[in-house]
């Protein structure tokens, strides 16, 4: 995708450096800074606190934090030891998203067909280059999948605009490329396929933000408005899809997904809207068979105290909005049941939020 014309991926690695390179999504969409990671330790900084985030970038970053524990384990009296421990380091960053857990066990399992330690180190880098690489076809595959839903809507209104509603930021900063969501969206805009995208704010880290800055950047028409407009737009036959991402789904067909995302999906439920959740294989775990047995992430209390914006003047200035000693709970995602999602969009195809479906469509 492009900022001010100019293609860009969010993860990198600079040989130069022997770093990966990321931005600072912190400070979007105000500022575009570029940080560079070289150990471990900064990439599982650069995860919990959410210089970058998104279920297949975390899974990205992860595997070259897994490529810097080869690096480092040749100090270490006991190599083995120590890849193990920057592993489960890494793992503990972000609980939630399953893609960090599959790029650091396919790290470790790449590794292990290595006994040199060199080798390790070899092995790690191609393999989490793989990784970048693998996720932009995927995203460009999940939008493959995803358009002619939209297509099918715009004849349905004859050529009129679709209406889409998306929840948190699922697009390109969230992924390598194209994002996830937003895939299909940026290739129906492509085609010239007329669309309106509703942007949620999605408090508390205000993503909603990201996702206009994206689409504003690459000329795709929309509109943002507070998490909770969603259901009023809805009532008002001013939606004509919804489609968000998800940092887990489990084979049932339950998807955990940024807070708020499950009462979109009753909202839309409630008002016979189709609600599609795109995800790439990489976010499906296997090995649960509910989206009750997702482990949900508590985060911070200071994104929800604390608020960072531009000032008058061009400072980005962080500033407190409730009262001090206020109690705080602040839970990251939620689950929507299988049962109000329309459809999975997958670089595999579109089908059913169901075992049955999931299985058949990836050969399980």
């Amino acid at each position: 995708m492009k900022v001010n014309g100019k293609a860009l991926q969010t993860i990198w690695f600079e040989d130069a450096q022997n770093a990966v390179c990321t931005f600072d999504q912190r400070l979007l969409p105000h500022q575009l800074k570029v940080v560079a990671l070289r150990n471990t330790d900064e990439v599982a900084t650069a995860i919990s606190e959410m210089w970058l985030r998104g279920a297949p970038l975390i899974g990205a970053a992860a595997a070259y934090g897994m490529y810097f524990a080869a690096c480092e384990a040749h100090n270490q009296p006991d190599a083995a030891a120590y890849i193990a421990a920057k592993a489960a380091q890494l793992i503990a960053t972000r609980p939630t998203a399953i893609n960090l857990i599959w790029a650091v066990r396919r790290l470790q399992k790449a590794m292990q067909n290595h006994a040199l330690a060199a080798d390790k180190v070899v092995c790690a880098k191609a393999e989490a280059a793989q990784i970048v690489t693998e996720d932009i076809q995927i995203c460009k595959q999940i939008g493959a999948h995803g358009l002619p839903i939209i297509e099918a809507l715009s004849q349905q209104k004859q050529g009129a605009t679709v209406n889409i509603l998306t929840h948190c930021n699922a697009g390109w900063v969230a992924c390598v490329d194209w994002g996830t969501a937003t895939s299909p969206i940026y290739q129906a805009h492509d085609k010239g396929i007329k669309i309106h995208v509703w942007v949620d704010e999605t408090r508390p880290r205000n993503q909603g933000a990201i996702t206009a800055w994206e689409l504003g950047q690459h000329g795709v028409p929309h509109t943002v408005i507070t998490d909770n407009a969603g259901g009023l737009l809805m009532q008002r036959g001013m939606v004509d899809m919804c489609i968000v991402g998800t940092d887990r789904t489990t084979l049932n067909g339950d998807v955990c997904n940024k807070i708020g995302t499950y009462l979109k999906a009753l909202a839309a439920h409630e008002n016979k809207i189709p609600f599609y959740v795109a995800l790439p294989s990489t976010t499906i775990d296997w090995e649960l068979s509910s989206g009750s047995d997702i482990a949900i992430e508590t985060r911070s209390a200071r994104e929800l105290t604390h608020i960072q914006g531009v000032t008058a003047s061009g400072e980005l200035q962080e500033v407190r909005i409730l009262p001090e000693n206020t109690a705080v709970l602040n839970y990251g995602f939620d689950v929507t049941p299988a049962r109000y999602i329309t459809a999975l969009i997958t670089e595999r195809g579109v089908c059913a939020a169901k075992e049955t479906a999931i299985r058949q469509l990836f050969g399980q």
